[in-house]
């Protein structure tokens, strides 16, 4: 069975810094691409930015320049550094990872459960 752990986020006063984390574990056979998601109160999820296994990066124009990925693929984890933090970035942010497993080897996209990050002062 594959999971995706979330761990980071919480309260920061805008300008701050925030780092999120998220590993991929199971019986994971290879995975495409990894990454954060985010969702606001009232809009629609929306990619924050993504990762492929050879290192392409793909961010969302909000957050580039302030957000970088990184990506251990011996670990099969991301991390997300999160700089100059604007209110605007409160949401709950979601690991997202597109990948086959043993046990259903067809590539599909799994989920996090989901860690809040808050940007107020």
């Amino acid at each position: 069975q594959v999971q995706l752990v979330e761990s980071g986020g919480g309260l920061v006063q805008p300008g701050g810094s925030l780092r999120l984390s998220c590993a991929a574990s199971g019986s994971i056979r290879s995975i495409s691409v990894m990454g954060w998601f985010r969702q606001a109160p009232g809009k629609q999820r929306e990619l924050v930015a993504s990762i492929t296994g050879g290192g392409y990066q793909n961010y969302a124009d909000a957050v580039k320049g302030r957000f970088t990925l990184s990506r251990d693929n011996a670990k099969n984890t991301v991390l997300l550094q999160m700089i100059s933090l604007k209110p605007e970035d409160t949401a709950v942010y979601y690991c997202h990872a597109n990948l086959r497993s043993d046990s259903l080897p067809v590539w599909r996209d799994y989920w996090g459960q989901g860690t809040q990050v808050t940007v107020s002062s």
